[in-house]
């Protein structure tokens, strides 16, 4: 096999789930087995796979995009160990993501992760991430890293999710059409395509979705489109420009359930919900500018600068102060540079950077009566936000088998509020400045070529957001709100036995200072530093191929999330009880056949455990079981290719929530608190993909 078609062989078929970030592979004529290099980029410092400290994961194409829907991220990394995904179906809430127990307390979105997609970040220097306009048609690859990542990313205690989208160059030259269709009258149609022209290389990719959802008030339509050009003006030196806009004219929310309405009738959305439209609409569109150069100076320069605008409105499922819009304008620009020296002779690798962004928000919110119709203003303000960094990191091979890194990084962020609205008596004008330091200590030793051992000390921090900063005695931001501590300990081993069978464990202890949890004031919530958690647990990531056919994909992840020394909800001693929103026992399974000429089919079933609604853990949410199918085959036909694939989510028609808002209603009694949101029953999909 050549190396070429090696390296296909390899894109296509990872070797092992949660530690397959393949990008090259060496070999020469008669070596009994080929050497593996194995590269991974997301941690900013590209580095052998095998002598990397850190829990990492790459997903690849073909499990992006192969007989899926590319709805949500969810698709593409459930089994990845120690992620867990809620609210996949309301695309007014949007997916959330919590990774070893960050994130969990977001009402919405993403929250303590970096996202970012071809070096842009999604992520905003608040802390708060969007990631409604991340097209998954688009992915080439994602790359995970579990743990802190503040090192290299700032406000990110609990990791980073990069993707890739894919260049025009690495693609044939042409264009697909796909079209999909399914219950709950989801219909998506995307197009693509790509091709090069001397030294200038293109793709660009445009997709529609309408989804009536299994709920009452949960129809979404949406827009994307992706674009990506790429000039090589000499060798070494590569400028690369990206496109993104996303138009979601319509994303109803039916809201959340208590626990007696979800059994009556589980696709209900609530009265208010649907009397006052609840619903948001969103435009946003982001430019971004990447220069690559390796000529200037002895290493690699990066440098990308970028500019996100976004126009946002929402309805929440409530009357009173809910109507709630803003006018972002976020931009900034962040360089690195990594070169290989010699210290003391010995080889290291270093890498360091400067981050600039900035946010700026104008808000509006507005009253509403009972019967939907606008009162009055309450609040015209404006939020900025700014975050400027330094980072450096090394890492020096001590010897062949041995390597130890060390990194640090200096935050600035500042945080103001200009209060526009001052009709109501009070300025709520305010600023706060935090200055935060981040560290990272790592061993890396190989016991074989294709095994590693690991051992890291990290510390990260998670800033209030601005929502967080509503001060409940008036008057600008809360004075005693502070960003919460994070440190974090971890042990992993990774490798490959055979030629067939790919293993990643880590072993997690993080304990957290000044964690950040919601109180309510009547029905206003508020935050605090409420005490301490600590968070334990064992991830395990396994591939096994039985064959060049079967192949088999296990991830498991047990943990102990824990409040220590604060008050639940209601002022009372919550001291031993667990984080709510996070179960403790997640386990994802998947079986991969492949035939001859694109045939495909995959069976994949995971475990939920079960969980808690709230901080004084009166409310569990009991654990479930899901299972899933999909299949495909291809039609080829001379130069152009039809593939046709199909899917069954939820098969056994299993019963539970999708998503659980955490803490919600904390003011009303356990049993009429708005906590649940009902899961689809059996659906099914299908749809085709022209390529030409």
């Amino acid at each position: 096999m050549n190396k070429n078609n090696y390296l296909a062989t390899l894109a296509l078929v990872p070797i092992c789930f949660s530690v397959s970030p393949v990008v090259t592979a060496q070999a020469t004529a008669g070596q009994e087995e080929e050497e593996l290099v194995l590269e991974v980029t997301s941690p900013r410092l590209v580095r052998d796979l095998y002598e990397t400290p850190a829990a990492v994961s790459v997903v690849n194409a073909p499990d992006i995009r192969e007989g899926q829907q590319r709805l949500q991220l969810d698709e593409s990394l459930d089994t990845v160990p120690g992620l867990f995904f809620q609210n996949r179906y309301n695309f007014a809430q949007n997916l959330r993501l919590s990774t070893r127990g960050f994130g969990a307390r977001a009402p919405f979105g993403i929250r303590g992760i970096r996202i970012q997609v071809d070096g842009i970040p999604y992520t905003l220097p608040d802390g708060q991430s969007q990631i409604d306009a991340i097209d998954l048609d688009s992915a080439q690859r994602i790359e995970v890293i579990r743990g802190p990542a503040s090192v290299q990313y700032g406000n990110a205690a609990g990791g980073v999710i990069d993707i890739s989208t894919a260049p025009g160059d690495e693609l044939p030259a042409g264009g697909r059409l796909r079209l999909d269709g399914g219950s709950d009258d989801y219909r998506k149609a995307a197009i693509q395509g790509n091709g090069v022209d001397g030294d200038t290389s293109g793709i660009a990719t445009l997709s529609w979705l309408t989804f009536d959802g299994h709920r009452e008030q949960s129809e979404a339509e949406k827009a994307l489109f992706n674009a990506r050009v790429a000039r090589d003006l000499e060798s070494g030196r590569r400028l690369t420009a990206t496109f993104n806009a996303l138009h979601n004219p319509k994303s109803e929310d039916p809201g959340g359930l208590t626990l007696a309405q979800a059994e009556e009738d589980p696709e209900q959305a609530t009265a208010l919900a649907k009397r006052l439209d609840s619903s948001q609409t969103v435009n946003q569109q982001t430019l971004g500018v990447r220069w690559e150069d390796s000529v200037v100076l002895p290493g690699q320069l990066t440098l990308d600068t970028f500019y996100t605008q976004r126009d946002f409105a929402q309805q929440l499922p409530f009357p009173g102060s809910s109507r709630i819009a803003y006018d972002r304008h976020f931009y900034g620009i962040s360089s690195q540079y990594q070169q290989e020296s010699m210290l003391a002779g010995l080889p290291l690798v270093w890498v360091t950077g400067l981050d600039a962004h900035h946010q700026s928000d104008d808000r509006r919110r507005y009253s509403v009566s009972i019967d939907g119709d606008i009162t009055g203003q309450t609040q015209a303000e404006n939020q900025s936000a700014t975050n400027v960094a330094v980072f450096g990191q090394g890492d020096l091979a001590l010897s062949d088998v041995l390597n130890i890194s060390l990194g640090v990084r200096f935050d600035r962020l500042h945080m103001a509020i200009d209060d526009e609205w001052l009709q109501d008596g009070s300025d709520d004008s305010g600023n706060r400045t935090f200055r935060e330091y981040s560290g990272v200590a790592g061993i890396s030793y190989k016991l074989a070529p294709r095994h590693q051992v690991y051992a890291t000390l990290g510390t990260a921090f998670e800033s209030p957001t601005f929502t967080e900063f509503a001060n409940p005695n008036g008057g600008g931001f809360n004075p005693e709100l502070e960003p919460q501590q994070a440190l974090n300990r971890e042990l992993g081993m990774r490798g490959m036995l055979g030629a067939g069978l790919s293993y990643d464990m880590a072993l997690f202890s993080i304990q957290v200072e000044d964690e950040i949890l919601p109180f309510n004031v009547g029905d206003q919530t508020f935050y605090e530093n409420a005490g301490e958690t600590r968070r334990n647990g064992f991830e395990l990531g396994l591939a096994w191929e039985l064959s060049y056919a079967w192949r088999v994909t296990s991830a498991l992840t047990l943990a102990d999330y824990e409040l220590r020394d604060f008050a639940d909800e209601q002022g009372n001693d919550a001291s031993g009880n667990a984080i709510p929103g996070l179960p403790e026992q997640l386990w994802v399974n998947e079986l991969e056949w492949r035939g001859t000429g694109g045939r495909f089919a995959a069976l994949e079933w995971q475990y939920v455990g079960e969980f808690y609604a709230e901080n004084s853990n009166q409310t569990l949410v009991s654990d479930y079981w899901l299972a899933g199918l999909r299949a495909g085959d291809s039609i080829r036909m001379a130069y152009q290719t039809l593939n046709l694939y199909a899917g069954i989510r939820n098969l056994l028609d299993q019963d539970y929530f999708s998503n659980v808002r955490i803490n919600a209603n904390a003011n009303r009694p356990v049993e009429d608190r708005g906590y649940f949101e009902p899961g689809p029953g059996r659906t099914f999909y299908a749809g085709l993909e022209w390529v030409f």
